[in-house]
């Protein structure tokens, strides 16, 4: 009996160097999510996110001679250029729209983990508390901001993720204790903030 096996991303990639269209049209689709939403995350616009993903697999096409497997997937490489050119995106314009939608179940995953460590946060609803990993994610520093999406949205090992972002393990390790440290920061002063609200607007309805 034959058995058909799905071809790796190197496969795909050497058919596609030597003219195979289909392969392309197959790594695409394999990767595009994933770079969309990561591109997504960092920025916060649809916009960006959309023409980072069309740079991508221009930069494929063009220069997929660029890529050594011997330093890494494809896959990390892929997320290496887009991270590139998000950051690029931040440099030029500083005004972005916020997360939609799609960011809700990775904020989740982020609710999740944030909860494990952190039991003051676990009465905040889930609705608020997605809306308030958006806005804490968005609120980090770039180099923060891209570990935490990496490693904690798009569950990458600590070696993809420095693959990504040509750096070492241990970089990644601290930024990312950090990165959590700053978000539990931030969730909890807004936590704080909210609960002291009502007693404000109370108190100005005897004033």
């Amino acid at each position: 009996m034959r058995v058909f096996t799905t071809p790796s991303d190197d496969e795909l990639l050497r058919l596609m160097v030597a003219g195979d269209e289909s392969a392309f049209v197959t790594l695409y689709r394999r990767r595009q999510a994933g770079i969309y939403r990561f591109a997504l995350q960092m920025s916060g616009s649809e916009a960006i996110a959309e023409d980072v993903v069309q740079e991508v697999f221009m930069v494929l096409m063009n220069e997929a001679g660029n890529y050594d497997s011997a330093k890494g997937s494809l896959s990390a490489y892929l997320y290496g250029v887009a991270r590139n050119h998000v950051l690029r995106s931040l440099s030029r314009d500083r005004s972005f729209v916020s997360i939609g939608d799609s960011y809700e179940e990775e904020g989740q995953d982020v609710h999740e983990q944030l909860i494990a460590q952190d039991d003051p946060l676990a009465d905040l609803t889930r609705s608020e508390m997605i809306e308030s990993v958006r806005q804490a994610v968005m609120a980090l520093p770039p180099h923060y901001r891209e570990v935490v999406i990496l490693c904690d949205l798009h569950e990458m090992s600590y070696a993809e993720a420095a693959q990504v972002l040509s750096c070492a393990v241990g970089t990644i390790r601290s930024r990312l204790h950090r990165a959590r440290t700053l978000l539990i920061e931030k969730l909890r002063a807004t936590k704080e903030r909210d609960e002291a609200q009502p007693i404000v607007n109370s108190a100005r309805c005897f004033a």
